[in-house]
């Protein structure tokens, strides 16, 4: 069978690449591999089901900062596809996206399905071949590319574009390798930190601001830290998770980090102190923090909760400002969102030229998504790395095509 494009990957990045080659020339045949009987996986559970889209940064330097990896490299293909493009290529397909507080943006429905609705219409309607649970086993390339499938069927292709995500054992960088290219062995980057019977633990589902810093780097985030029953996620763990994801791989996840929950702790322990002496200090505590967590903090700087301000001794004191700003935590371990598994790795972009996601070592052959060693923090970042990294190799194979019209 022969295709002029087959695309290796039914996720986010593959259908995008497909959907805009089928924006081009009429009549591209275009095909969809889908190792899984699953289309759309990470869409489905991205942002609880509802599908983060992207991310309200509008200017491209700024958007790229939120790739640990990829910061520099995907500067330029910002310029031709990024936030404003894709709200706009949502709208011209009647979906709305709107912004939250943090800056995420989801389908105006609050539901993933819209997108997959959207994506799915659009490749029936403009006649995009789907195969599911068809793992591609070697590519070879002639004057066309000789894709082998584990069932046995054989596809020849002019344009081969790879989106096949990102995973420490997707068996694609094996075929891929044998194509010439290196690939940086992929490793988890947006996980939790896991803190085994912790007393933290009984406070499963309380968020709270803080910022936090790896100890023996100088990585650190701030933003809504999440209590669950097994450590510590939320958006400013996931996002360090992602910034220091080489050195926590290296220390096989067994590290020390510290929490600052209160800056200037010293200016709230003395005004307490001055003020509110003959009071008890679990009646007194900053606005920002519930009485719960309030009442954990002070049992990790070992005071009683009935005891007044004026009771507390100097070193009682140190603990307590030192707990506030400095709370250290050893973490054993990790954990990943399975279906939303999210890794740096992959493909080196050295073997990429970015400006049209074409391999430098074999012609017709592009990347999109995370099977290239780009990866982005919480929040919309990695789905706009993958709409725009399909929009350009859709738009230059479009390109190619054009003079055979």
């Amino acid at each position: 069978m022969h295709k002029q494009v087959v695309i290796v990957g039914g996720g986010a990045a593959g259908f995008f690449a497909a959907l805009n080659l089928a924006d081009g020339i009429p009549g591209t045949e275009i095909l969809i591999l889908e190792k899984s009987n699953k289309l759309l996986s990470k869409v489905k559970v991205s942002g609880g089901g509802r599908c983060n889209v992207t991310h309200a940064c509008f200017e491209q330097k700024e958007l790229s900062k939120y790739y640990p990896r990829g910061e520099k490299e995907l500067l330029g293909p910002f310029h031709r596809f990024y936030t404003s493009d894709t709200i706009g290529w949502f709208a011209d397909r009647d979906i709305e996206l709107k912004v939250e507080e943090d800056g995420r943006m989801f389908p105006s429905t609050d539901s993933s399905q819209t997108i997959i609705d959207c994506f799915l219409n659009e490749a029936e309607n403009r006649g995009i071949s789907i195969w599911k649970q068809a793992e591609v086993k070697s590519v070879r390339r002639t004057d066309r590319f000789e894709i082998s499938l584990a069932d046995g069927k054989v596809i020849s292709s002019d344009y081969l574009i790879i989106a096949a995500g990102g995973h420490p054992k997707k068996k694609a960088y094996e075929w891929i390798e044998k194509l010439g290219h290196q690939i940086k062995d992929p490793i988890p980057s947006l996980f939790t930190f896991n803190l085994p019977k912790h007393p933290s633990n009984e406070l499963m589902g309380l968020s709270q601001q803080a910022n936090i810093k790896i100890l023996g780097t100088n990585e650190e985030a701030y933003g809504p830290l999440l209590f669950t029953h097994w450590g510590m996620s939320g958006p400013a763990v996931l996002k360090l998770s992602a910034r220091a994801a080489d050195y926590l791989h290296s220390k096989n996840y067994k590290f020390k980090f510290e929490v600052e929950w209160l800056p200037n702790a010293g200016d709230f322990i003395n005004e307490q102190r001055k003020h509110a002496a003959n009071k008890q200090v679990n009646l007194l505590k900053p606005e920002e923090f519930s009485k719960r967590f309030w009442a954990y903090l002070l049992d990790r700087a070992g005071i009683a909760e009935k005891l007044n301000w004026a009771d507390l001794n100097k070193q009682q004191l140190m603990k307590l400002e030192e707990v506030l700003e400095k709370d250290l935590y050893h973490a054993e371990g990790k954990t990943t969102f399975k279906e939303e598994f999210v890794t740096c790795g992959g493909v080196d972009l050295k073997g990429i030229d970015m400006k049209t996601m074409e391999s430098k070592k074999v012609k017709g052959l592009y990347f999109a998504g995370e099977v290239i060693n780009v990866d982005g923090l919480t929040g919309g970042f990695n789905f706009q790395a993958a709409w725009t990294t399909g929009f350009i190799a859709a738009s230059a194979i479009n390109q190619s095509l054009e003079p055979r019209i």
